[in-house]
């Protein structure tokens, strides 16, 4: 029993003392996986792109804080016009679509919240079912070397996936 004890108090004074933690953002602490979830839908029948992006909670609000130094709050916003700009401020410097080659605009649709994460919702309207689809996606990585940002994209009833670790920014799609 004295043998197992003194096996987790070794573990936890080494890890609580080695360099790398005391190096790492404090949210680190509090889970151990940085990622966010995109999704992009080609709606067919509104010919719109519709854009939603999930990302945990204290990670947004740390990075967000940091770009805007301003104190961010998502889930009891002081200013909820400011948040609505510092979002899509974000978003649209960090997420890039481009549509059989050509860039498109970004429309905010609005956020909200979900237990511990933020869904943020945009969208690019009259478009056509894209052939190609390539998305620059760097959501969180200024915060986050261990950021993993994963991407859904649904056209004419077909899905695919990928995964883009730090560094990755770049997915492309073919439809």
């Amino acid at each position: 029993m004295v043998t197992i004890l003194y096996k987790w108090l070794f573990a936890g004074v080494l890890f609580f003392t080695l360099p790398s933690f005391n190096k790492m953002p404090e949210a680190a602490v509090l889970h151990p996986f940085f990622i966010s979830t995109t999704e992009i839908n080609h709606n067919a029948a509104d010919k719109n792109l519709e854009i939603s992006c999930r990302i945990f909670t204290d990670d947004f609000e740390t990075t967000l804080t940091r770009a805007y130094q301003s104190k961010v709050d998502l889930f009891k916003p002081k200013d909820t016009a400011a948040i609505d700009r510092y979002i899509f401020d974000y978003i649209k410097k960090h997420l890039v679509i481009k549509l059989d080659g050509k860039p498109v605009t970004l429309e905010y649709v609005g956020h909200e919240r979900e237990e511990e994460s933020v869904w943020c919702y945009l969208q690019v309207p009259n478009t056509a079912a894209p052939k190609k689809i390539e998305i620059s996606n760097n959501i969180l990585y200024d915060a986050f070397d261990q950021q993993i940002n994963i991407m859904h994209v649904f056209v004419g009833g077909t899905r695919k996936s990928q995964k883009l670790n730090y560094p990755e920014t770049v997915a492309k799609f073919e439809f």
